[in-house]
């Protein structure tokens, strides 16, 4: 995961199928990388009050030089982040909308889902039809 991320710059779903593992680019850059346990990760994901799920990453290049140390606790749809998860899950619905319906059919359901009262009052039905294939 960490390897894919830093060749695209992104990690996405089809990113774990058999075939994106077989990019030679990838098992390359798996022996260069260095990975280290930090106790402290492991201590903080099993305490019931944080459920952290942290990772660091940091570059160190053939010149000597290196990047800073990133760190992060709480990835974008812990619990802890939610509303900053939120807008890009929104996000992600309205694009995945648009690989499957029209401009028109993406607006019926996107007006429909962003309306909890109006969404909570249409019968499974009709919310089910928006999704059949045009």
């Amino acid at each position: 995961m960490t390897a894919i991320g830093l060749l695209k710059g992104d990690l996405v779903a089809e990113d774990y199928e058999d075939d994106v593992a077989e990019d030679p680019m990838i098992d390359k850059l798996r022996e260069k990388m260095i990975i280290e346990e930090d106790d402290r990760y492991t201590k903080e994901y099993l305490e019931s009050d944080k459920r952290s799920i942290a990772n660091a990453i940091q570059i160190f290049f053939k010149d000597g030089t290196f990047t800073d140390k990133i760190e992060v606790e709480y990835p974008i749809g812990h619990r802890r982040r939610r509303e900053q998860g939120i807008p890009l899950l929104i996000e992600k619905f309205e694009r995945n909308l648009a690989t499957q319906f029209s401009e028109s059919r993406c607006s019926d359901i996107n007006s429909l889902c962003s309306d909890q009262s109006k969404l909570e009052s249409t019968a499974v039905n009709e919310f089910m039809n928006l999704f059949v294939m045009e």
